[in-house]
């Protein structure tokens, strides 16, 4: 059970690291993207916010993923 427990945590720490790393990318990229194709007004906060929220998905996916992937190896 304890195996099982670690396990879980593992894949619960991979999906925490990923979604702050891709909200950290998502961020910085969507600033750049909002700036670049001159997005009017407040509509800027929107763009940021979807590419943050967007791109911490997908690296959390992806990290959690590659968490419950490597769980299963004895190294």
């Amino acid at each position: 059970m304890a195996r099982r427990d670690s396990c879980l945590a593992r894949i619960g720490a991979g999906v925490a690291i990923g979604g702050a790393v891709g909200g950290a990318v998502g961020a910085v990229y969507g600033t750049y993207a909002a700036i670049r194709l001159r997005v009017p007004g407040l509509l800027k906060i929107r763009h940021i916010g979807q590419a943050t929220v967007g791109s911490a998905a997908v690296f959390g996916l992806f990290l959690g993923a590659g968490s419950l992937i490597h769980c299963g190896k004895n190294y």
